[in-house]
């Protein structure tokens, strides 16, 4: 009985453990797509480590600096 509720306790630290490092889905990928079906001006520079992104409302841009993504949203003041 001892042995069966180690093991459980084993098991459930491991799900646990494996449940939060699965990776998620990419939230820049998404921005990208969906910016492109909206018809927006999308430029990508230094082999895909900077993107920029341009609509009527905004302008976005996404760094990628060694594995941290960046990302700035301007509004556009239509005057």
């Amino acid at each position: 009985m001892r042995n069966l509720v180690k093991n459980s306790l084993f098991l459930l630290l491991m799900s646990i453990c494996l449940i939060s490092c699965r990776e998620t889905e990419n939230e820049t990928d998404d921005l990208v797509d969906e910016s492109i079906e909206a018809g927006a001006d999308v430029k990508v520079k230094d082999g895909g480590d900077k993107i920029k992104i341009e609509t009527d409302e905004k302008e976005i841009k996404i760094k990628n600096d060694d594995g941290d993504i960046k990302k700035k949203v301007e509004l556009k003041d239509n005057d």
